[in-house]
């Protein structure tokens, strides 16, 4: 029991310093908004009210909780440590079983599930009640890379490749920029329709807080309303082959003028598939 209570006291000592390091760390994130940056702790800055919710669940609900449990949890162990060890209790009792308590870590483990659930089901049924949207965007997952299509704007779709080392411009991040990113405009709706061509994707934007597989034979659904323009990030989040950490999303959202002004000129750029996103695809299929 020695050995063991000393194992559990650090492990608990950790949880509680992870759940600490977590609500601390949200001020990291507050300056960079749709990307990590090294030594974040906590979540990406939220820009939509599912990923706000999102947050309200983990800080408010969830870390109160789990730190409460944690405590306790850890004063348990010290009392054992102390009160049981072998000097100061020679004479171990022999009792097996005790009704009370065994009603107590039963009955209060599913009242605090009770508690978790009622406001997790809330945000849940938000995440996957579609409203009615202003644009819709059809997403299909390949090997490795990603396809859009808007089928509100005459049917303009485009192939998303990430971008190599050699192709990136001064300022632009690795392993997340690609040659033609998704544009949508500022508090709107936005419908997504997902699929994949070949095995299970899935499109995570973190700030969005949207996170859905793309599975090959089936639509799935998900949605999102950007409230404040900028570019956030995302990666496939589903192991999908060898070149799984090789696909990122970019989202740029933008102001309604922004907005328009991209209609006329991705109406003209996409009407036929640009040579080198072709080429690009075909070597990225072949691999």
């Amino acid at each position: 029991m020695g050995p063991l209570g000393r194992f559990g006291t650090i492990a608990a000592v950790g949880g509680i310093g992870g759940g600490l390091a977590s609500w601390a760390s949200l001020a990291l994130a507050e300056s960079v908004e749709g990307l990590s940056v090294p030594w974040q702790l906590g979540f990406q800055k939220s820009v939509t009210p599912n990923m706000t919710d999102i947050v309200w669940l983990h800080d408010d609900i969830l870390m109160p909780i789990i730190t409460a449990i944690t405590l306790f949890v850890l004063a348990l162990l010290i009392w054992v440590i102390v009160r049981y060890n072998e000097r100061a209790n020679p004479v171990p009792s022999k009792t097996t079983h005790n009704t009370t308590i065994e009603l107590v870590w039963t009955i209060v483990p599913i009242i605090i599930l009770g508690v978790i659930a009622v406001p997790s089901f809330k945000v849940l049924t938000e995440q996957r009640t579609i409203p009615e949207a202003g644009l819709t965007i059809k997403v299909v997952g390949h090997q490795w890379y990603w396809s859009y299509e808007y089928p509100d704007l005459d049917g303009i779709s485009f192939d998303s490749i990430m971008l190599e080392d050699d192709e990136l411009q001064p300022g632009q991040h690795r392993l997340l920029e690609v040659d033609n990113r998704v544009v949508v405009p500022v508090n709107t709706t936005v419908r997504l329709i997902l699929t994949a061509s070949d095995v299970i994707h899935a499109w995570a934007i973190p700030a969005f807080g949207v996170k859905i597989d793309t599975v090959p034979g089936r639509l799935n659904e998900a949605w999102f309303r950007a409230e404040k323009t900028g570019t956030y990030y995302g990666q496939c989040s589903e192991l999908c082959g060898v070149r799984h950490a090789f696909m990122p999303i970019a989202v740029d959202v933008v102001s309604p003028q922004e907005w328009e002004a991209w209609q006329v000129k991705a109406k003209q750029e996409f009407s036929a598939v640009p040579k080198n996103t072709t080429l690009r695809r075909l070597a990225l299929t072949t691999e």
